[in-house]
């Protein structure tokens, strides 16, 4: 009996760490955001994300990029994991085996926090408003404003929150982080892909990586007041 209270108050402390770390990271980050977007919309960062476009393409023609002709066709795909209609395909399929599963709390919520992140990325842009770059010719068709990258956030929110998601329902310890690690990977791909096609600066994917770590992470505490702990943890 004793050693079952003890193995329980060392998961709980474990938890409580976590629950910590993960509003520390949040601040931070939600910090780091406040203060970009002020440098922003002074124009602080205009030399910078020039600058870094420019690297990306040849001294002789900016319009070329470096790099062999594969990598820009490489980067074209990446860049569509991060799109709507992509996302919006894998959180269908994701809510839809969540249903079959009968998580249906959790097939709700993930639907609702997700949208939810993708309705604040459109008030941002919209509220911001920061033209496209105009110093690089664009390998792909873009038409809204820039801040944040709308592919970078919206990949960092739906990624990042299913990756939270799906790890909740893992019951080997090893796999739990496969998911999360996954949805950073991809995240963190497609943010890059979009400067390295030149339609966003290198701020605008800072700005939506971190507008969706915050969403991602207060979706995490939320499911946990919603959606209890996991069950074995």
């Amino acid at each position: 009996m004793q050693h079952l209270k003890h193995h329980l108050t060392r998961i709980a402390s474990a938890a409580e760490k976590r629950v910590w770390l993960t509003a520390l990271v949040a601040a931070l980050v939600a910090y780091f955001l406040f203060e970009l977007t002020g440098e922003v919309l002074e124009g602080e960062t205009r030399a910078f994300d020039e600058g870094v476009l420019l690297m990306l393409r040849d001294p002789s023609d900016p319009a070329l990029p470096v790099g062999p002709s594969w990598l820009t066709k490489m980067m074209v795909d990446i860049t569509a994991l991060g799109g709507v209609t992509v996302l919006t395909l894998l959180v269908t399929l994701v809510v839809v085996y969540l249903a079959l599963r009968r998580k249906f709390r959790t097939a709700i919520f993930v639907t609702v926090s997700i949208l939810g992140g993708w309705g604040l990325s459109s008030a941002m842009k919209l509220g911001i408003a920061r033209p496209r770059p105009e110093v690089v010719q664009h390998l792909v068709e873009v038409t809204d404003m820039s801040f944040p990258s709308g592919h970078a956030m919206l990949s960092a929110i739906t990624y990042l929150t299913l990756g939270a998601m799906l790890s909740r329902l893992e019951e080997t310890p090893s796999l739990r982080y496969f998911f999360p690690l996954v949805a950073v990977f991809l995240t963190l791909l497609i943010g890059s892909s979009r400067i390295y096609l030149g339609v966003h600066y290198p701020t605008d994917v800072l700005g939506g990586w971190a507008a969706g770590t915050v969403w991602a992470c207060g979706s995490w505490f939320v499911a946990r007041w919603m959606l209890g702990r996991p069950s074995g943890r």
